[in-house]
């Protein structure tokens, strides 16, 4: 089976790379949706090609047109929708021009795609086996039992864990990264030479991340597929493809070899991108500036457009930029931008174009369709630490949380009890940001709902400002809520749809009783104005908005109180990273401006590098280290602590061709039946007899759970205890 997997792949792309074709290309392709407002141009004149054996990148903003160009390639394309012009050249053939049934089996068997969510795109009724082994029952006709010996084939050759009994399992039993592995065996089962991952690894934390990247980078080179990998996450594409696209508002801008467009991009709009990234900060001035968002808004793809469609939100727009419309250059490196960057002999040799002014910082976003308003750059801010000799807001001593688990039938007695959160301690002091990272399952969400109260620790202590949340009562915990708000991941979720702007910014203070409604109304329109949203925002609903504006929305709604602390639970993992450095930088701001605390909960490092003060790493429910955040990402104690480093992707060129640093082995165990000793012990590369003990949270300011450190603690460093007092 695995021999017959591979073959077939690769004699296809010896037979394409031989002829000097590409795989796949796209021509002048347009592709529209139809909606009850109008038509939308999804789609307009986009030329692509991918060789065989070759990833290629697509990246841009949501709404770019690079999801569309997945499902017109696949053919699912969503009702309305429709490929009006040019061609889908695969293999040669016009895939536009073939008859439907003939389409439907290339797609099928040719073709495989990956989606962004893999446990909306897996049947939740159906058993994991059935669903790999549906293709070749369908596209090939094999039996029951050829296809489910295959399916445990294929299961294995993308790494999954006892294959033979995960065929049995259904979705909801498996965790995110081994739903994806599914998904990508799946689209492989039938050998396709063309493989389309959207957005693979978005909801997925950084370790999973890698090793699904990894994942798909083996199988393209032993198949010898082409990859199209489609992302809004730069670092992704720096690391992984052979060329890139870069799509804005239905067109591609600048395409170019990978390692050529990450040193030298040309478009205006794709250095943008690269500049909301907090790496960019975090590289340039130590993470003490603030991040460059693009302001505004893409343009309404329904209606006629004139002149270049990123003048409205580009800095260095020119009048000719308002009235003339761009074609990709000819060449080796494509761009459609008319005041490009200048590459470094023209910056080196020449100034300015008189007409292109120096990029601004937008402080605000409007909901609204107008032009964003545009403010002169802030100067950079330089973030300083919150003095060690403050009483902390939050304290948190030993915390342990534990979540019974009932057994089936009618008495449903006690199983055991999974250990979520184990004795955990840390504080966080006044205009302090305390980061928690950790890979999906470490406990770190569970910290937040425990740190809010929305539960209740099995033991220890929760001390909010010098009151202990485990005593109160149910009306006392309400009052102390003031005190402390959370911040969700998907404010869309955690808002009523039925319920106006007002009305959901009202409901705390109502619930609080605070102030009447003349007063209620003054503190809602203040809040707007510090998450920088016009008060036409209260009319409407939280379906009309964006997800940074939702997001602003979210942070409006945590500070109606005004809160001492507030907890981010991954507030910003689902935004594109020009919505995310807006976000990051109104926290920032307001954080200077009422001297508030926080909590930032994430997967990303490189997020809670840029935001945090110190930084506490969570593994399966336990703090293994916690530090000062430079030091915690830039000289790591602990194994766990470096990998998670190792594996946030980069857009710097030496770090995203670096891919031997230190690899997490295996799944993350059962909180149900944590390993003795150290937890982290049975997936460490430097595990030894000694690790079947637990090692004691030990050091100065920059503590680690771990026998054999990375890093030896620097002679004489103060204890916490010492630095206070």
């Amino acid at each position: 089976m695995s021999e017959s997997i591979g073959l077939t792949a690769r004699h296809s792309a010896s037979v394409n790379a031989a002829a000097g074709q590409p795989l796949l290309e796209l021509r002048e392709l347009d592709t529209d949706i139809a909606l009850r407002r109008g038509t939308v141009h999804a789609l307009d004149g986009i030329s692509l090609d991918v060789a065989p054996g070759q990833t290629l990148g697509v990246v841009g903003e949501s709404g770019s047109g690079k999801t569309m160009t997945a499902l017109s390639i696949m053919g699912l394309l969503p009702s309305g929708g429709r490929v009006t012009g040019g061609q889908i050249l695969f293999e040669g053939r016009d895939l536009r021009s073939l008859p439907t049934d003939e389409v439907r089996r290339i797609r099928g068997v040719r073709m495989g795609m990956v989606f962004q969510d893999p446990l909306t795109s897996l049947n939740p009724t159906i058993r994991i086996g059935a669903q790999v082994a549906e293709p070749l029952r369908v596209h090939k006709r094999v039996g029951r039992a050829e296809a489910r010996d295959r399916a445990i084939e294929i299961l294995r050759r993308v790494g999954m864990p006892r294959p033979e009994r995960i065929v049995d399992n259904y979705p909801h039993e498996l965790s995110g990264g081994m739903r994806q592995r599914v998904a990508i065996a799946m689209a492989l089962v039938c050998s396709p030479s063309l493989l389309i991952a959207d957005e693979p690894t978005t909801a997925l934390d950084v370790t999973t991340q890698r090793q699904i990247l990894e994942l798909i980078d083996d199988l393209r080179e032993e198949f010898g597929m082409a990859v199209i990998l489609v992302t809004h996450d730069l670092g992704v594409i720096a690391g992984r493809a052979d060329r890139v696209a870069v799509m804005y508002a239905g067109r591609v801008v600048e395409t170019a070899a990978t390692e050529q467009l990450f040193q030298a991009p040309r478009h205006r709009y794709t250095e943008a991108l690269m500049r909301a990234l907090p790496e960019s900060a975090i590289r340039d001035s130590g993470g003490h500036d603030r991040l460059i968002s693009i302001p505004g808004l893409p343009p309404d793809l329904s209606g006629p457009l004139t002149g270049c469609r990123f003048a409205a939100r580009c800095s260095y727009v020119s009048d000719e930029c308002r009235t003339t419309d761009p074609s990709l250059t000819p060449g080796a490196h494509q761009h459609a931008c008319l005041n490009p960057v200048p590459t470094p002999a023209v910056a080196a040799t020449g100034p300015v174009p008189a007409q292109v002014q120096p990029a601004a910082e937008p402080t605000q976003v409007e909901p609204a369709a107008k032009p964003a308003r545009v403010e002169p750059a802030a100067e950079p801010v330089t973030a300083a630490a919150p003095e060690l000799t403050e009483s902390p807001v939050l304290s948190v001593r030993n915390l342990v949380k534990n979540y019974p688990v009932h057994g089936r039938g009618l008495l449903r007695r006690a199983a055991g009890q999974v250990s979520a959160v184990a004795d955990v301690s840390f504080e966080v002091r006044p205009g302090e940001t305390f980061g928690l990272v950790g890979e999906s399952g470490c406990g770190k969400s569970t910290v937040g709902r425990l740190s809010v109260g929305l539960e209740r620790p099995s033991a220890g202590q929760i001390v909010l400002d010098g009151t202990d949340l485990t005593d109160l009562t149910g009306r006392e915990r309400r009052r102390m809520h003031r005190q402390v708000q959370l911040m969700f991941q998907d404010s869309y979720a955690a808002m009523n749809p039925r319920m106006r702007v007002d009305a959901i910014l009202a409901e705390p203070l109502e619930i609080q009783k605070v102030g009447d409604s003349s007063a209620r109304q003054e503190r809602i329109a203040t809040l707007l104005d510090q998450v920088g949203l016009s008060r036409r925002a209260l009319e409407r609903y939280p379906h009309e908005f964006s997800g940074g504006q939702l997001q602003r929305i979210g942070l409006a709604r945590s500070l109606a109180l005004h809160p001492r602390l507030i907890v981010g639970d991954e507030p910003v993992s689902a935004l594109d990273v020009s919505i995310q450095a807006q976000v990051l930088n109104l926290m920032r701001d307001l954080q200077r401006e009422l001297g508030l605390a926080y909590i930032f909960i994430s997967h990303d490092l490189s997020v809670v590098d840029y935001m945090a003060d110190r930084i506490g790493v969570m593994y399966l429910g336990k703090l293994v280290e916690i530090g000062p955040a430079r030091e915690v990402v830039r000289a790591a104690r602990h194994p766990y602590t470096q990998a998670l480093v190792d594996a946030v992707p980069s857009i710097t060129p030496n770090r995203a061709a670096t891919r031997d640093g230190t690899t997490i082995r295996g799944e993350l165990p059962s909180a149900l039946d944590p390993p003795t000793g150290c937890r982290f012990r049975t997936r460490c590369p430097r595990a030894a007899d000694i690790c079947t003990t637990e090692p004691p949270l030990v050091g100065g300011l920059h503590q680690v759970a771990c026998h054999l450190p990375l890093r030896p603690e620097p002679a004489g460093t103060p204890t916490p205890v010492e630095a206070v007092g």
